[in-house]
């Protein structure tokens, strides 16, 4: 069922960027910033395939996944900070967001709001969320979109990079990726099982 899922993203993913080129690369990553888990760790390795084909360069192929992460970023951060805490107050036990939620990322921006931006872009998992909880704790807006940035370039670039340099072997690693496919997917799982545990842990005891 995850190989299944895994490669219908991955299908998913291939046809967006080959029809759209830049602009699909940064569509793809907006919707993975926008709190919708579309793993980067396909879209980005198959763009700098792209590179090693010359259909494309590795710096634009990293601005344009960075451009996309932000204007996703915006959209998740605009929610948390217009609707997030009455939403959370009175909807969040629905989509697996408590009270502890809500209170942890308040106090985590409140300490270490700026590099947690920065760092949760260079995360699997992680970065997909960030930002809804840097709009709920009122993230200076200047400073998100810098930090986000940074993060994500970084990211997109060495993604990128990794896909340019196994191009030339990529027929002869075929089978090498579809297992690692197999295995991010079997992560994301597992991550979000345990979200999942944890919530109606917290339910339970408070």
């Amino acid at each position: 069922m995850v190989e299944k899922l895994i490669t219908l993203l991955a299908g998913f993913i291939i046809a967006t960027i080959s029809a759209l080129g830049y602009v699909g690369i940064a569509l793809l990553m907006a919707i993975e910033s926008a709190c919708v888990p579309l793993p980067s760790e396909i879209i980005m390795p198959f763009s700098g395939y792209l590179v090693f084909t010359g259909e494309m360069t590795l710096w634009a192929v990293a601005l344009a996944g960075a451009v996309g992460c932000v204007l996703g970023s915006l959209v998740a951060y605009w929610v948390g900070a217009h609707g997030g805490r009455p939403l959370v107050e009175k909807y969040g036990k629905y989509v697996l967001i408590s009270h502890h939620d809500l209170s942890l990322a308040d106090r985590w921006f409140q300490k270490h709001g700026e590099i947690t931006i920065f760092v949760g872009r260079l995360l699997p998992v992680v970065r997909t969320f960030i930002a809804f909880p840097a709009g709920v704790a009122r993230m200076n807006l200047g400073r998100f979109n810098f930090y986000t940035f940074a993060g994500s370039l970084i990211w997109c670039y060495a993604l990128g990079w990794i896909g340019m340099k196994l191009g030339e072997h990529w027929n002869t690693l075929g089978p090498y990726f579809h297992q690692f496919d197999a295995i991010i997917g079997i992560v994301l799982v597992a991550a979000i099982s345990w979200y999942v545990w944890r919530h109606f842990k917290q339910v339970r005891t408070g």
